[in-house]
């Protein structure tokens, strides 16, 4: 009297009223309910076969429907006990009847999805590609050999950025979950690395949207004929401002700052009233107005869903690219851009024998493609059951990967024109690093250019554009965690739950918009993701390839794609990425880095509360093992078995019917 749900039927054979599977999902007709049992004649596949019996697509939820089990409507045939065994590689069902005749049958209805495939890889483009892609690459190339940095770079990529990408696809493809629920088909007692992976996308959300701010801040300040920050003559300017871009000849001394700088450090963020991370000052009324309209974009982006943050993407994503190309034949008509970069590019092959050199690529490709923060599992789980999520990890990454190599020669064209300007070498000017490196240097030199008020307007929006969709794709990772562990509360209040997320992410942002806001931007940039995020990957992978199993894993992928991953991928998994994954974090809990900005050097204490704000995310991950091995009842092997076993791979509530596939 039971079937598995999982019995070839070609669609084109079906008759009207009656349910077909095509291309392994049960695909519902619109003019039958779901039949539960059919042809009881048939026999269950073997817990072997689980490659010929496919489960049914993951993520559908369920639907109420009033048919009753005494046979009325289209399940008439069907017996009113369908008892079933479970076994790891078949779909069953069971249920008993009341005394009043009745059952509950659900409909089968389809998890949102992306209305067009453009939509999900413009999104994954526009959350890899970030402002990380804009400073951080150029910076750290020229600081570890110039074109001799590419070898570990691609190395690196290929071996530990890429693989784990493509695992994080393919995870979100298959179970169809955010980062919290996934976990109960694939390790239990490993949720707590979802609820850690929320609390570290609200850090970032907490100072990442405030860099932002300030571009939007500079972007206001460009509609003008003559940019604020070109001259000296500001009420904002010290004595030491020294314009050497003037008809004057101005030398540049070695107390000199430039009237960008100035521009910068006085007027935007206003460093100067701030004696430090003990004495942050006041909250600059400007910036928040900045962040509150920032909020504001997002939240109208992303509280429907993807169905309308796809359509934000198409603009969010590919206008940084047009400007990329604009500004990269600007800066390679500037007299010096050859100077630039021949110093991005001039291997120094001896650096190749330093350690750092290896883990700076490894963090590098890593937090450029960004696994560990749920974005991937969560863009991956609203697209179809067979989307190729394969080919979209190459498309992707190498996206990723050739776009921040271009950067490069967009930042060093202009600062080879800026040492031609200042008579200085190029190491001279390419001082700054992270944020100072756009708001400073490169602001300056575009203020010096031709049309500096048109350059200015797109070069800054193209940071809030590349800044927007990465923000969007942070805070969908919590959305679709919390949305998908709580569907009963926050399913049909998807707004109002965004509403709320946006305010508790302005309000933590609160403390980055004081005067000595930069100081805690870079704490919390330089701990609160780092270690973090790496831990969470590390243990995800292990999970993975060594609990949830490599074998499992592959079938999985064999199921939506029609292929097995190759050994190249399998071997990755399993030892290659999780060594490289502890390598970068040893290496970086061995050697904290040392903190300063502008003329500001952090205390020793600020080590010691980086680290707490690390710990304070991952801290939930053993705090859930021991919860679960707590409330789960038996001896202490039998609850570490149970933790370690998915409770299902596929599970849909039919009120008192639950469909597994396991």
């Amino acid at each position: 009297e039971t079937e598995p749900l999982t019995y070839k039927k070609d669609v084109s054979d079906c008759n009207e009223g009656e349910d077909c599977k095509e291309n392994r999902l049960l695909v519902r007709n619109p003019k039958s309910a779901l039949r539960l049992v059919e042809d009881g004649n048939k026999v269950h596949p073997s817990q072997g076969d689980k490659g010929e019996a496919a489960q049914i697509s993951n993520g559908y939820s369920g639907v109420q429907s009033s048919v009753p089990c005494n046979g009325m409507g289209e399940v008439e045939d069907a017996q009113c006990t369908a008892p079933a065994a479970t076994t790891t590689t078949t779909t069953t069902t069971s249920t008993t009847c009341g005394a009043e005749g009745q059952q509950q049958l659900m409909e089968l209805e389809d998890r949102e999805t992306w209305s067009k495939k453009i939509d999900f890889l413009l999104s994954v483009i526009g959350y890899a590609v970030d402002l990380g892609n804009v400073w951080r690459f150029p910076y750290i190339c020229y600081q570890n050999g110039g074109g001799a940095f590419l070898i570990p770079y691609t190395i690196m990529a290929i071996f530990g950025g890429i693989p784990l990408f493509y695992m994080e696809l393919a995870l979100g493809q298959y179970h169809r979950n955010g980062c919290i629920s996934i976990w109960r088909k694939i390790c239990p007692i490993f949720k707590g690395i979802g609820f850690a992976i929320c609390v570290i996308d609200l850090y970032v959300a907490s100072y990442y949207n405030t860099i932002m701010a300030w571009a939007f801040y500079y972007l206001v300040s460009s509609f003008t004929t003559q940019l604020p920050w070109t001259s000296c003559t500001n009420a904002w300017n010290t004595g030491n401002c020294t314009d050497y871009f003037s008809k004057d000849n101005i030398s540049w001394s070695l107390h000199s700052i430039s009237p960008a700088e100035e521009f910068y450090t006085r007027q935007v963020l206003q460093v100067h009233r701030s004696k430090g991370l003990d004495d942050l000052g006041g909250i600059s009324w400007q910036l928040t107005l900045c962040l509150l309209l920032i909020f504001t974009i997002v939240y109208f982006s992303i509280w429907k869903g993807v169905k309308t943050s796809g359509k934000v993407v198409w603009v969010t994503a590919t206008f940084p690219y047009i400007v990329l190309f604009i500004l990269l034949v600007r800066g390679a008509t500037l007299p010096g851009a050859w100077r630039g970069v021949l110093y991005y590019l001039k291997p120094d092959w001896q650096k190749l024998l330093a350690t750092e050199v290896w883990v700076d690529a490894a963090a590098q490709i890593f937090f450029s493609l960004g696994p560990g923060f749920g974005v991937l599992l969560a863009y991956a789980s609203y697209n179809k059951f067979h989307n190729n999520c394969y080919q979209d990890a190459l498309v992707t990454s190498t996206v990723n990967c050739a776009t921040s190599f271009v950067s490069g020669f967009v930042i060093f064209t202009v600062l080879g024109y800026m040492a031609e300007m200042r008579n200085e070498d190029v190491s001279e000017v390419a001082k700054d690093t992270g944020p100072s490196l756009l708001f400073i240097t490169y602001a300056e030199a575009i203020a010096n250019m031709p049309a500096s008020t048109f350059f200015a307007i797109i070069f800054f929006l193209m940071l809030l554009t590349l800044g927007l969709d990465s923000t969007f794709a942070g805070l969908e990772g919590v959305i679709t965690g919390v949305l998908d562990e709580f569907p009963h509360v926050w399913s049909k209040r998807r707004e109002l739950f965004v509403l709320g997320l946006t305010i508790i992410c302005f309000l933590g942002s609160l403390a980055t918009l004081t005067f000595g806001g930069a100081y805690v931007v870079k704490l919390f940039e330089e701990y609160a993701t780092g270690p973090a995020v790496l831990t969470v990957v590390f243990l995800e992978a292990v999970a993975v390839a060594w609990f949830y199993g490599i074998t499992q894993f592959s079938n999985d992928v064999k199921e939506m794609l029609g292929f097995t991953p190759g050994w190249y991928w399998r071997v990755c998994w399993v030892a290659i990425s999780p060594i490289f994954l502890l390598f970068v974090t040893c290496s970086f809990l061995s050697n904290p880095p040392e903190l300063r900005l502008f003329d500001y050097s952090y205390p020793y204490w600020t080590t010691v509360v980086g680290y707490c704000i690390g710990t304070s995310s991952i801290i939930c991950i053993p705090i859930y093992m021991v919860y679960r091995l707590i409330i789960t009842p038996g001896t202490l092997k039998e609850r570490i078995l149970k933790s370690i076993t998915p409770e299902t791979a596929t599970e849909i509530p039919f009120g008192d019917i639950r469909m597994n596939a396991v």
